[in-house]
């Protein structure tokens, strides 16, 4: 039986706020094999009934059921459309799939509502207080429908007759506020009621006038907060109405009397005012509120990923320190707030410290967060049973010591919340092996604890910036774990706004330490443009490319890309790339002593990324019919890696530079004159013996590390490095008990011991990049550049390691892909999932005979045979030759 099984928008269910016609995709759901899409119907109404119909295509003769546009067709802001979809194959049709929906913004209009601040004089400038601002408006009739329109400078949150609005947090979230700010979308219609409404916010410092950034600087794009709401009603009688704030609303101090990112938050509960969002006229000492000036030209909807409360993790342990301090453990590293539930009287105070990991004896270690206190503190203003949580920060925690508590603390008075930028959950990977299991539930949780509107280097030192770095080498295993495709989206629309005049990209985005590096030792040496780093303004449109199969971004960030890739040209000599403060090879095992900077130097690795992300342009060029642009820079990468080669090779093939992350880089980026490849390879073996297995890689070379032994025969030294446990390695971390990705390889070391306290992190996801290849290579799901997004993949999963099985899977735009390869005795059973109306290539890796085919053709290649399969569920089993063996654990 055939089915629609969910339609997308813009890769988003339902999504609210979208600012234009959203492009359209499908998922197909079938019990047959071979499945194709001949033809498609798509239908937008402004009603649930289909009858107020705004398009229908008609029966369109195509094969495509993703990436489908909606030309000339008008929509209307603050308005809901209803979709529904109909799909034909050669042999059935679904009839009308189940009714999907659209809420648009305000479109091209745009929110013009004034920010209004309960802020009126300069004694906020220096303090991290909360607010309230709020204001009164009457509903003339009965509603049919009405949307709220709302952003602030600062953090807020929303209400409507004195109940929330939404589930949202940390709204609305952190962009480059002056040239990139963004509003929110909600349903109100049933919040309102005839006659006087409330409307109103509390608002906190955020990341807009906080302590941020590596300087601790205060008001990095403003000293005063503020709140704007535009809600546009449509009444039964068909008559419209929009309310905004204004210079009527009135502000008040709230009882968040602080509230910080890095330091936490402190409510006073004798400062609340009962009935503030709800009462015509409250309590409180109530003052006018001040207009903000602003630029609304830079508001945009917010559509999706918004960050929510996503987990709920009660507490595992209560129990003393050999100190005597009592703590609570939560069992799991992560980042969020803590939910507290307890009974007090007034004047009794709640207060928590929170923090990662204990240290050597088992005591509280704080030393890692630096100035970043990361507490909460609650106090009673009556006697009674409440339940708290910060409302304006977040922490990065496994424990909470408890400072004071009224009574006797139990486990059941906490809970961890996890908050973290709303994403559909697509990848995972399970096997025979319980550490690489856990290790894939590290980066997983390494990602939810970073992915908080921004993709952070760390959720709990006074950090917490947006490395562009990590966020480049982490990617494209964020696309298998999570459907990230308008998190980034957002994202690199600050990389865009951030981006130099003359293209150099920060090396955080957002750029909160623009104008005031020279207050840092390490960013006055460059404010910006470090290869790696700067790099994702390429390499990240790229991955959505090839995981999304959607031009539609690289149209969006074309010029950002180009902007990058002329920067480097400009300052190139003769195709040597190298600019002002580089990171290299960051933490590398072997840099100097003392040094956070690894030993390849940087005319190799920044001349590798600049070859990398040309070529990739020239790609995408073509790619969207650019041939012009195409080859302009096809020439220009073929120039750069004859310079690389001329470079950083010798006569003799040997590399100038005798690191694994020079060798790494060379063989990953296909920079090796194809006569020294084997050379190369051999290289990189033998410093990889050097080392007893071991790598001694930083940022630049870890990524790539397994993919340049597999990619060139050598999987069995892949799987033996992922599958090392002593220091330094990935199952190091997981057998010292990590549950997320540490900043280094040892971060506590096998004594116990901490590396130095001014830089460890133990959630800091670039590491988990293995992630990449354990789906792309163990798990063998892999993208095909040649038709991207998964309408053709290539499942090839490499057998090795030992592993008694693996089995992957991966939410792709059409559907789930799914591949489990298992050993029985000589031979391997194969079980491959292709999504409906797609196709793949399925290689069974150094086959020596086809036991059961289950109906497909396999033709041998070089070291593996092959076979082309239309969509359906296989079951394969081949026979590998004896000298290949499974290598054991």
């Amino acid at each position: 039986m055939l089915k629609v099984k969910k339609i997308h928008m813009d890769y988003q269910v339902n999504p609210v706020g979208v600012e234009a016609m959203p492009q359209f995709g499908w998922e197909l759901e079938s019990d047959r094999r071979n499945v194709v899409q001949t033809s498609y119907r798509l239908q937008i109404a402004a009603d649930r009934a289909f009858s107020e119909l705004i398009y229908d295509s008609g029966q369109i003769q195509d094969r495509e059921s993703a990436h489908i546009f909606v030309k000339d067709t008008e929509i209307m802001p603050a308005s809901k459309y209803f979709v529904r979809v109909r799909v034909w194959t050669a042999e059935e049709e679904t009839g009308w799939s189940e009714t999907a929906w659209f809420v648009t913004s305000l479109l091209e209009e745009g929110l013009k509502a004034p920010f209004v601040s309960g802020e009126t004089d300069d004694s906020y400038k220096e303090e991290s207080k909360g607010t309230y601002v709020r204001g009164t408006f009457r509903v003339k009739g009965k509603v049919r429908e009405a949307y709220a329109f709302t952003t602030a400078l600062g953090l807020y949150n929303f209400y409507l007759n004195g109940e929330k609005v939404g589930e949202d947090e940390m709204t609305p979230g952190w962009t480059s506020y002056r040239r990139h700010l963004l509003y929110q979308t909600y349903d109100v219609a049933s919040a309102l009621k005839e006659g006087i409404n409330v409307a109103g916010a509390m608002l906190g410092a955020g990341w807009y006038k906080g302590i941020m950034g590596l300087t601790r600087a205060r008001n990095n794009y403003g000293s005063k907060t503020g709140f704007a709401m535009q809600i546009y009603i449509r009444y039964e009688d068909g008559s419209t109405e929009t309310v905004c704030t204004g210079p009527s609303w009135k502000g008040c101090d709230a009882p968040v009397v602080f509230a910080d990112i890095y330091n936490g938050e402190i409510y006073d509960a004798a400062k609340e005012i009962p009935g503030w969002a709800v009462d015509a006229a409250p309590q409180g000492e109530w003052r006018d509120v001040v207009l903000v000036p602003f630029d609304t030209g830079v508001l945009r909807a917010q559509s999706g990923s918004r960050v929510r409360v996503m987990d709920e993790l009660p507490a595992k342990r209560i129990f003393r320190t050999p100190k005597g301090e009592l703590v609570i453990d939560f069992g799991q590293n992560l980042a969020g707030r803590i939910r507290v539930t307890a009974y007090g009287k007034p004047g009794d105070v709640i207060e928590l410290h929170c923090f990662e990991v204990l240290d050597h004896e088992g005591n509280v270690y704080l030393d890692n967060l630096r100035h970043a206190k990361a507490s909460m503190k609650y106090t009673f203003a009556r006697e009674g049973t409440v339940t708290y949580h910060p409302h304006f920060t977040y922490m990065g925690f496994q424990y909470a010591k408890i400072v004071s508590w009224p009574g006797e603390a139990e486990k059941e008075n906490f809970t961890a919340c996890t908050l973290h930028s709303e994403m559909e959950r697509t990848g995972n990977i399970t096997c025979s092996h319980p550490l690489l299991n856990q290790l894939h539930h590290n980066y997983l949780w390494g990602l939810k604890g970073n992915f908080l509107d921004v993709p952070t280097d760390c959720p709990q030192r006074d950090e917490r910036l947006g490395w562009t770095g990590d966020a480049q080498i982490f990617c494209r295993t964020a696309c298998y774990l999570m459907n990230t495709y308008t998190f980034y989206k957002k994202w690199l629309r600050d990389v865009e706004a951030d981006q130099t005049p003359e293209g150099g990209v920060p090396h955080v985005v957002p750029n909160i330490e623009e104008g005031r590096t020279d207050g840092n030792w390490l960013l006055r040496q460059g404010p910006h443009s470090a290869a790696a780093w700067a790099d994702v303004a390429v390499i990240n449109p790229w991955t959505l490319y090839l995981m999304y199969g959607d031009k539609a971004i690289l149209e969006r960030q074309y010029s950002s890309m180009k902007a990058w890739i002329d920067f480097m040209r400009c300052h190139s000599e003769d195709h040597i790339w190298n600019y002002k403060l580089q990171f290299g090879d960051w933490v590398a095992l072997d840099a100097e002593e003392g040094s956070y900077f690894g030993a390849t130097p940087n005319d190799l690795t920044c001349t590798a990324y600049y070859a990398y992300s040309t070529g990739l342009f020239a790609k995408m060029a073509r790619a969207l019919g650019k041939e012009e642009t195409a080859r302009e820079y096809e020439k220009l990468y073929s120039h750069i890696v004859e310079k690389f080669q001329r470079t950083f090779f010798k006569d003799d093939g040997t590399m100038t530079a005798q690191t694994q992350t020079a060798h790494i880089v060379a063989l990953y980026f296909k920079l090796v004159p194809q006569a020294y490849v084997k050379k190369t390879v051999a290289g990189l073996k033998r410093l990889l013996d050097k080392e007893n297995g071991h790598l001694v890689t930083g940022f630049v070379g870890t990524p790539y590390f397994c993919h340049a032994l597999s990619q060139n025969g050598c999987v069995k030294e892949a799987y033996d490095l992922l599958l090392k446990e002593d220091f330094p390695s990935w199952l190091y971390q997981v057998k010292m008990g990590a549950t997320t990705v540490w900043e280094h390889w040892d971060g506590i070391k096998p004594d116990g011991s901490m590396w130095s306290p001014g830089m460890n992190s133990f959630n800091h996801y670039a590491y988990g990049a293995i992630g990449e290849w354990m789906y792309r290579v163990m798990a063998g799901i892999e993208a095909d550049e040649a038709c991207t997004g998964f309408k053709h993949a290539v499942f090839y999963p490499r057998i090795g390691g030992g592993l008694q099985f693996v089995d992957g899977t991966y939410h792709s735009i059409y559907g789930e892909e799914g591949v489990r390869w298992e050993r029985e005795d000589d031979k391997v059973i194969l079980t491959v999932r292709i999504p409906a109306n797609t196709t793949a290539s399925v290689r069974l890796d150094e086959a020596e005979e086809v036991l059961e085919a289950d109906s497909l053709s396999f033709v041998q290649k070089s070291g593996y045979m092959e076979a082309e399969a239309g969509s359906g569920t296989y079951r394969i089993l081949f026979r590998r030759g004896e000298h290949h063996g499974f290598g054991n654990l």
